[in-house]
């Protein structure tokens, strides 16, 4: 008998354990940390920018790092293999195209995002002086708003437009849909303008129009059909690909 609890002791483990429950219940939840550090890794059979191919037709292996605080303003870096200034012009090593941005990120009223900021493109590598080419890197300002799920962008190119001579305050406009039809599967949509200035002949529209598999862990898979009208006779390769053919692209990207 003298092993068996008594009432009061029960009462008292009891209350204990409802006062314990209530301070886990009313305990506030974790705050959000000022400062977070998104990433994201992918492979892909092609990698296409603004609808023309810069591997001409072979896979990409691409990665990026974020960094953003709480106030809206961001950083990043991301890159990729590429082999266009190289299939141009074939005295230019450069194989990698770095890419670094800032910016900043709000929202206008609870339902159109603001997102303005700069971009520089970089392609580390060896550009005779020989060849007459044109370095290529390219420094653009944006501006974007979104809307639920379609967003509109603007860029402008306050260098030279990716090693075409005479080229700076070329734009670009962009318009994106990306609605998710059922849970994890999006839809992605887009259009865009891209306008070379001062050569109009390298002007030219792009479409594309996919889906996106979204699934647990980060992980997700893309399929989607890329084409332009952009003119061969100034986006074709010496070995004769059309840098703005219609493709396909399966991707799988790995978000952390």
């Amino acid at each position: 008998m003298k092993n068996r609890p008594t009432l009061a002791i029960l009462a008292a483990a009891l209350l204990s354990t409802g006062a314990h429950a209530e301070d886990q219940a009313a305990a506030p939840a974790a705050p959000t940390p000022d400062w977070t550090f998104p990433g994201s890794v992918t492979i892909a059979n092609d990698y296409i920018f603004r609808g023309l191919t810069q591997t001409n037709t072979d896979p990409a292996l691409q990665a990026g790092i974020e960094i953003d605080h709480a106030s809206g303003f961001y950083a990043g870096a991301w890159g990729s293999n590429i082999n266009w200034l190289h299939d141009y012009v074939p005295a230019v090593s450069s194989s990698l195209e770095v890419d670094l941005y800032a910016g900043y990120r709000t929202k206008i009223a609870d339902t159109i995002g603001l997102d303005v900021g700069l971009y520089e493109y970089y392609y580390p590598g060896d550009y005779p002086k020989n060849v007459g080419y044109k370095l290529p890197y390219t420094l653009e300002g944006y501006v974007a708003l979104s809307y639920s799920f379609v967003s509109l962008k603007y860029s402008h190119s306050f260098t030279n437009l990716f090693g075409l001579a005479d080229t700076k305050h070329s734009q670009y406009l962009d318009l994106s849909a990306n609605y998710e039809f059922v849970p994890t599967w999006v839809l992605n949509a887009h259009i865009g303008r891209q306008k070379v200035n001062h050569l109009s002949a390298a002007s030219y529209t792009d479409y594309k129009l996919g889906v996106t598999k979204n699934f647990d862990g980060g992980w997700s898979l893309a399929v989607a059909y890329y084409d332009t009208n952009a003119d061969k006779a100034v986006y074709t390769f010496p070995d004769g690909t059309f840098q703005g053919r219609s493709t396909g692209v399966v991707s799988l990207t790995k978000t952390f």
